[in-house]
């Protein structure tokens, strides 16, 4: 006998008060998430609530297009929140509603072994077609799951739900009723992001490579971003969800899942929020694969994408690199989502990087969200032992595999200005760092960072030194000969301790200014190295100022110390400061052509075997520069 669905379809398309009126007290019911929400299932069963008790609602991501979680439904209605939202936030902080904390990839066990029961599954589909299967188009996350286990099944018919393609189909004989209707899908407005948002998103997308796969959530950072990829090569998605801002990057080609190691030229999935063009253009779009949270939030699937980035939002990080994520002290904010799954999986991933994202204070600025310690009550969503990035608008710190005194001074590095030093304070008090530490007062010159190529070929990258660069510094001190501790310092080290590192690392980037040429900064599973140092200090008497270069021994004669020396000429100009001296040991020639090639006007004595060297830019070069 030939399985007729249309005849199904007939037969179980009723109005959504009958369809509901199946539905007992005490049930549980979930309700389809984000923008996929059953809009007209979903004010109904608000009409019915007199008719209904201890009713419970489960939804992963609520909108709130209906009052439910109100005080006056509470007899009616019990919500229990998977992630929270604006509408159900007061309601839970009330104890009228609950939150259940769970990585989104676990929810669909927990349905599928009864741990948690789903009576009834309210749904949003797509019309059938031709072979009686309806897609459930922008939300298939856990509501794919929860209509398979669910007892009774109710789904909304509406033509405006995209036809996505993947894991997303539901056949007509697996669902119990149909209700048709034709309304608008729900839509998700990204609103504009501000300066804070555009500065981190900006140094997010720094450390995005070419043919990276990416996932990230939905907020102003994240769209910020979006901007600052347009130059990147070959990027992957593998995200829980994405907004409009994707499309643009498909259609510039910045977006070609070409070099994915896991379903190659595919954009992967379980749900989307955004307008109408975004549904349009999911809509029977062969790049696009939805499919269940269970697989996409697999940390095991997501560590088969190479160069798998993580990108997600933290409430408060503690400058020992604990992140929470779901409260504000003892108030439930949001929730754990699929945040644990993506830092996991990217960090599992084979040069991976996970990134915690977060401004540097509160919305008004009274206080800073990098804690010495976290408020009781917050919940440590994140540990300390899995976060390998945070960004502000500050700067970037990586913290993966450092010692609690490096990440301390790191997270420290990239607090708001008026917050470090009471942070600096307490990681003194609590024994995290030296007790003598000091901190810039002026903010890391981000401007002063750039890449040059050498004499070989090999790119290196020039940056301000930092706070936490002090062992850094120290390790190029120790690999230095002999002979070349003798060239530079004019006499043999024994130690180069703390007490003489740290004043060369915590400098003001102004009248003590120092130029780092660093390896392995794209290589977050390796240390970065310092193999040359070039720094000034500036004389207010003369406002001449002492300039001196490091350079480790495998990376001599290949032009970086011609480079640092102009590189800060240029700063010292801007910093307007008259000129440089320097001290050379008679016999350092490499070092006495290097300053040879400036250009400049260069005054020499010799005395004792050492010559004075004093170069003044004069005004034509200072303008040059």
């Amino acid at each position: 006998m030939i399985f007729d669905w249309n005849e199904t379809y007939r037969k179980r398309l009723t109005d959504a008060r009958t369809a509901l009126s199946r539905i007992r007290r005490g049930a549980r019911i979930f309700i389809g998430s984000a923008c996929g929400e059953p809009q007209l299932l979903v004010k109904t069963l608000i009409e019915v609530a007199s008719d209904l008790a201890d009713t419970e609602v489960i939804h992963f991501l609520d909108l709130g297009i209906e009052p439910y979680t109100d005080e006056k439904f509470t007899g009616s209605f019990r919500h229990n929140a998977l992630f929270i939202g604006a509408s159900s936030r007061a309601a839970i902080r009330e104890g009228r509603a609950d939150y259940t904390p769970v990585f989104l990839s676990e929810i669909p066990l927990l349905m599928q072994r009864g741990s948690m029961p789903v009576d009834v599954a309210l749904i949003t589909v797509s019309p059938p077609d031709t072979n009686g299967y309806v897609s459930l188009g922008i939300s298939v996350d856990i509501t794919k799951t929860a209509a398979e286990v669910a007892d009774y099944v109710v789904a909304e018919v509406n033509p405006n739900m995209p036809r996505t393609l993947g894991d997303s189909f539901l056949h007509v004989s697996e669902i119990d009723a149909f209700v048709e209707n034709d309304v608008p899908l729900l839509e998700f407005v990204q609103k504009p992001s501000g300066d804070i948002a555009k500065a981190i998103g900006e140094q997010i997308a720094d450390l995005i490579e070419n043919e990276a796969t990416i996932q990230t959530g939905v907020g102003r950072i994240p769209s910020a971003m979006m901007h600052y990829l347009a130059g990147k090569r070959d990027l992957g998605i593998h995200t829980e969800t994405f907004t409009d801002d994707i499309i643009d990057l498909v259609e510039a080609g910045v977006v070609t899942c070409r070099k994915k190691t896991l379903h190659p030229g595919k954009i992967v999935a379980s749900f989307c929020m955004g307008t109408r063009r975004l549904y349009d253009y999911v809509n029977n779009n062969p790049l696009f694969e939805f499919r269940p949270c269970q697989y996409v939030n697999d940390p095991y699937v997501i560590a088969q994408n190479d160069k798998m980035v993580s990108i997600n939002s933290a409430l408060t990080i503690d400058i020992t690199g604990q992140v929470c994520s779901d409260s504000i002290g003892f108030t439930f904010y949001s929730g754990i989502g699929g945040q644990v799954d993506f830092v996991r999986g990217a960090s599992l991933s084979r040069r991976g990087k996970s990134i915690m994202v977060l401004p540097s204070t509160t919305d008004d600025g009274k206080k800073s969200r990098i804690v010495a310690f976290h408020e009781p009550g917050s919940g440590i969503v994140v540990t300390r032992g899995s976060i390998h990035y945070v960004v502000t608008e500050f700067g970037v710190a990586y913290v993966h595999g450092k010692s609690i005194r490096d990440r301390a001074m790191a997270l420290i590095s990239i607090a708001h200005p008026k917050f470090r030093d009471e942070l600096l304070e307490a990681a003194k008090e609590q024994g995290y760092v030296y007790k003598d530490q000091i901190l810039p007062v002026v903010l890391y010159p981000k401007e002063y960072e750039t890449y040059w190529t050498d004499k070989k070929g090999t790119e290196i990258f020039f940056r301000p030194v930092k706070p936490t660069d002090e062992r850094a510094i120290q390790d190029m001190i120790y690999a230095l000969p002999d002979q070349d501790i003798q060239t530079r310092f004019f006499h043999s080290l024994k130690s180069f301790p703390h007490k003489v590192a740290m004043p060369l690392a915590a400098i003001d980037y102004n009248d003590r200014m120092a130029i780092a040429a660093v390896i392995g900064k794209e290589e977050p599973e390796s240390r970065e190295q310092i193999v040359a140092v070039g720094r000034y200090i500036r004389d207010p008497r003369s406002n001449l100022a002492e300039v001196a270069f490091t350079t480790h021994q495998d990376w001599q004669n290949r032009g970086i110390g011609t480079f640092l020396l102009r590189y800060l000429m240029r700063i010292a100009r801007e910093k307007n400061i008259k000129g440089f001296t320097a001290d050379v040991l008679a016999r350092n020639t490499p070092m006495m052509k290097v300053f040879a090639k400036t250009g400049c006007p260069m005054k020499t004595r010799l005395e004792y075997g050492v010559y004075e060297l004093e170069i003044e830019f004069g005004e034509v070069e200072q303008g040059k520069g």
